[in-house]
């Protein structure tokens, strides 16, 4: 068959900085003369370089991002650099960039893998956050937006596979040390908090006896510092100022939605990581290669949170009609005064801890030059622990005691919330004292401890409901995964296919949850004793600044060391609260997949052809272990459920490239691709409650809700057409069209189940024939509907313009996205993650040791999701957003100090123009929900390489 030959030039850009593509270059140089001029760029440039290659030899459409040196990836967040590439964004968490969207879809919707196996994540779902994983370790990140038959994850969205080095790759011993000084840009927004940080990395590189052995070994140690200015509302409810009340269904008249209440604070956050990676490999002989990587993460995330809840329609205040005005276009009330209004003063301590462990080992094995083999194998868990503290504090004790104030809001017509006028001085510590000052909730469990029951005899009606005095949320996580595959291929000599490939894996993951929460009473508390405490001295901490809300000063005070030292005895609501056990469960899944995969390598006319066609058959089974759970008197009453389910799947690929020539490539891909449930949807637990009274609206006397072990994948046919032009070592221009046919969702849904012969928890009795039926509200598969979209991206070098250009260029991608989805229903549906425009651009200088660039990553709105009460995920509006960055730096070896040679110097700054995450909860924009601004921070960092 007759095949081009690649030119010096392919030949180059293939061996131009590349590690993960060594053996790829190797091939192609063993057809040229042996004095072809290798193309070496390095740094920046080089990184550049090495993922347009990743690119443009994949068989797949991809995108990539690589480290010209292990702890040298181009930002110092994964996410960061990930949610530059094209058709990529990211959702910030706390200030960071955490959760990563591809295409238009949430990060539930896209698999993530480590050296190709998918991995255990830390929070209540699927999606990865990706702080988690520090940058410093890696080599390089390769997102799959079409997927092949071998690849060993399900995602409609695509896959994104983080790698570590190959030691043998290297081909020299590199020993490096990388350091950072992290400012951010506020002063200490709480006394206690941190506004400085650092990090730290030392990894090492080497090979051994005759380069068959090889050892990467990298530790990375992380004090980051993150400070939050948040607006928060509790929600806008509908209000009559004729009859000053909140609308219930004896309201007249008009009504305007109004602001309910706000909840904001200051926080000052700590994240610590410590992180080591190893990796040993051998290649003893030309045919075998074993591979043994780990990874150890440690981290821990503080957070100190203060500020004041301030209700307003739903506080026991008087709204003055007179100083209510009202917005002429959207009827929101954007200013009033509340009289006679107390407040909650809040000290929260947060800690978020989490453990992950993860062990692989891979070998390859060529049997002879036609067949080899592959066998791997690995396990990974994770273990998160949250311990969240609330402690409340005011000027008396109950809903009508202590000193009141008049407090009044304005909205200022922008996205950043209202701004307060207050009367009283909340950093007074002779005024303000620890205590619950308002009714939060009615808990039977804490009112029998203290007796505050209907029947005591003494006069505590001023008191009743009101010992509860701080809260705590203790959810745990833990996520376990073990994964094998046994693979073979074989080379043919064949006009059309050139390997076959073929094998199975087996994945087994167990995640459970175990919800539980503490009611924090005052030690000493009673009937006899319900009065407030003054904070001791010794917790003291001065004050912390509300100015940016115009509350002024309030008293800050060491909550966590207060509880550790009993001050506070705790309750678990578990004991009267069943959606703690209806928030707590196993979910397990067994995953058999089976797959047989063609690579092609032929000729269309005179257009080679090369790509894959493959399928996959996917079998699932999955359980779930968890409660059923009812409140009975006020005591909870529960049921062991476990419930099993199982599902296959067929999904065929196919991928093909034809190279038009040596610069041009136009893609073609087609694949059927899932995205299994959420695993906080699929859980057995559900709470159950029975009502003789009335039937609900649809007539039915039981309400059941909870999860739904029996959802199955959502499903989506894809479809992928580019064209790429790499018309130069350092640029390339693609224009890719995509097109997503979802033939099936998940959905809320409220329908009717049949529960006959089920006893009332609260009698044991079961209810006559026609009380037998019950409204179950869950998540259910149906619905469908179109995705569709485009992405432009230019990687362009300025000297193909003038030599005196050299070294300046930009990167630019633009994606626009499209949907028509329906529920199951027929009803329209955002699906969440969705943003129609993304954008990135990052403008770089590289030469003679100087590097500069400044780069930009834009959104526009979507839905996303975000931790609510209790750490339930709850999903919210949230607005666009443009944030830019920038970075400066000098290479001294590069740059000619031979002295220097191999230390290089960095500053960045992040968040260059302070863009806030705004949060919607209403029809108007006047309604935030939450305004949080992070401020900049600043990075000045070395590296130095042996």
């Amino acid at each position: 068959m007759s095949m081009f030959k690649p030119s010096i030039l392919t030949i180059a850009l293939a061996t131009a900085g590349i590690s993960s593509f060594a053996s790829h270059a190797q091939e192609e140089q063993s057809t040229a003369k042996n004095d072809v001029e290798v193309i070496e760029v390095k740094g920046f440039r080089g990184s550049v370089v090495e993922s347009i290659n990743t690119k443009r030899f994949s068989s797949e459409v991809v995108e990539s991002i690589s480290a010209e040196d292990i702890g040298k990836l181009p930002d110092s967040s994964i996410a960061e650099s990930i949610a530059r590439l094209p058709g990529l964004t990211a959702q910030r968490l706390d200030g960071r960039a955490s959760r990563v969207s591809v295409r238009g879809f949430s990060e539930n919707e896209s698999a993530t893998t480590f050296n190709g196996r998918e991995q255990v994540s830390i929070g209540d779902n699927r999606g990865v956050e990706f702080d988690l994983y520090p940058s410093e370790i890696m080599s390089g990140v390769t997102v799959y937006k079409t997927p092949n038959a071998s690849l060993d994850a399900e995602g409609i969205a695509g896959v994104i596979d983080m790698q570590t080095v190959k030691p043998l790759s290297k081909g020299e011993r590199v020993i490096m040390f990388n350091g950072q000084l992290e400012q951010t840009g506020f002063d200490k927004l709480n006394p206690d908090g941190d506004d400085q940080g650092f990090r730290g990395t030392v990894s090492y590189i080497d090979q051994f006896a005759d380069d068959t052995i090889g050892v990467a070994f990298a530790y990375n140690t992380m004090s980051s510092p993150n400070q939050e200015k948040r607006w928060n509302s509790w929600g806008y409810p509908d209000y009559s100022i004729s009859e000053n009340k909140v609308r219930d269904d004896t309201t007249v008249g008009p009504y305007n939605p109004i602001l309910g209440g706000a909840k904001p604070f200051v926080r000052s956050s700590t994240l610590e990581r410590d992180s080591a990676m190893l990796v040993i490999e051998a290649a003893p002989t030309d045919r075998l290669n074993m591979t043994f990587d780990a990874l150890y993460v440690d981290f821990t995330d503080e957070k100190i949170l203060r500020g004041i809840e301030v209700p307003f329609a739903w506080g026991q205040g008087t709204i003055d009609p007179s100083s209510a005005v009202v917005d002429a276009e959207s009827g929101f009330i954007t200013s009033a005064v509340t009289q006679g209004q107390r407040v909650v003063v809040r000290n929260d301590y947060e800690e978020r801890n989490a453990e992950l462990t993860q062990f692989g080992f891979n070998t390859k094995y060529d049997i002879s030059d036609d067949w080899s083999v592959e066998f791997d194998a690995s396990r990974s868990e994770v273990e998160r622990q949250i311990w969240s503290i609330e402690s409340y504090s005011g000027t008396g004790r109950g809903d009508n005691n202590g000193v009141a104030d008049n407090i009044g809001y304005a909205f200022d017509g922008g996205n950043t919330g209202a701004q307060f006028s207050h009367g009283l001085d909340y950093s007074d510590y002779g005024l303000i004292q620890l205590g619950g000052p308002l009714t939060w909730a009615t808990s039977k469990a804490l009112n029998l401890k203290y007796g505050l029951t209907d029947e005591d005899n003494k006069d505590i009606s001023d008191y009743k409901d009101h010992a509860q005095d701080g809260f705590i949320n203790a959810p745990e996580i833990n996520d376990e995964l073990s994964t094998l595959k046994l693979a073979a291929s074989k080379v043919l000599d064949n006009e059309y296919i050139s390997k076959i490939n073929f094998g199975m894996s087996y994945r087994d993951r167990e995640k459970s949850k175990k919800s539980e929460g503490y009611f924090m009473t005052l030690s000493g508390f009673s009937v006899d004793n319900p009065g407030m405490v003054s904070v001791p001295e010794q917790y003291r901490l001065g004050s912390a600044s509300l100015d940016f809300i115009g509350m002024g000063d309030m008293i800050a005070y060491d909550t966590n060391a207060l509880v550790n030292d009993g001050y506070y005895d705790l309750l678990q609501e578990s004991l009267n609260e069943p959606k703690h056990l209806t928030r707590s469960w196993t979910v397990q899944e067994k995953v058999t997949a089976f797959f047989v995969q063609a690579d092609i390598n032929a000729e269309l006319g005179s257009i080679p052809v090369t790509g894959n066609v493959g399928v996959r058959y996917v079998k699932t089974e999955q359980s779930s272990q968890g409660y059923e759970a009812s409140s009975v008197n006020g005591l909870v009453q529960a049921i062991p459920t476990d419930v099993s389910h199982d599902y296959s799947h067929i999904l065929p690929s196919l991928n093909l490239s034809f190279a038009i020539d040596e610069d041009q490539t136009i893609r073609f891909g087609a694949a059927k691709t899932i995205s299994r449930a959420r695993l906080d949807e699929m859980h057995a637990s559900l709470e159950t409650s029975f009502s003789s009274a009335q039937p609900d609206d649809s007539g039915n006397y039981w309400t059941v809700s909870g999860g739904n072990p029996k959802l199955e994948p959502k499903e989506a046919t894809g479809f992928d057409l580019s064209y790429e032009n790499y018309f130069d070592a350092e640029g390339y221009f693609s224009a890719a069209f995509f097109y997503k046919d979802i033939t099936q969702w998940i959905f809320d849904d409220n329908y009717t189940v049949d529960l006959s012969g089920k006893p009332n928890p609260a009698s044991g009795e079961v209810p006559p024939v026609d009380q037998q039926t019950g409204t179950r509200s869950s998540k259910v598969n149906g619905g469908g509907g179109d995705l569709w979209g485009y992405e432009l991206a230019l990687t362009l070098p300025f000297n193909i313009f003038h030599s005196s250009l050299d070294g300046f260029g930009i990167i630019a991608s633009h994606t626009g996205v499209e949907q028509d989805i329906q529920d199951h229903k027929g009803n329209e549906y955002e699906l969440p993650g969705l943003s129609d425009q993304i954008d990135s651009l990052t403008v770089y200088f590289e030469r003679s040791g100087f590097q500069a660039r400044t780069s930009m990553r834009k959104r526009s709105d979507f839905k996303g999701d975000i931790y609510g009460a209790g750490f339930e995920t709850t999903q919210v509006d949230i607005k666009g957003e443009t944030i830019w960055d920038a970075q400066v730096g000098y290479d001294f070896g590069e740059g000619g100090v031979e002295s220097l040679d191999g230390l290089s110097v960095t500053f960045q700054v992040q968040n260059i123009t302070e863009e806030p995450f705004v949060s919607l909860q209403g029809d108007s924009d006047l309604q935030v929900r939450d305004y949080q601004d992070y401020g900049r921070t600043f990075l000045l960092g070395f590296s130095y390489k042996l």
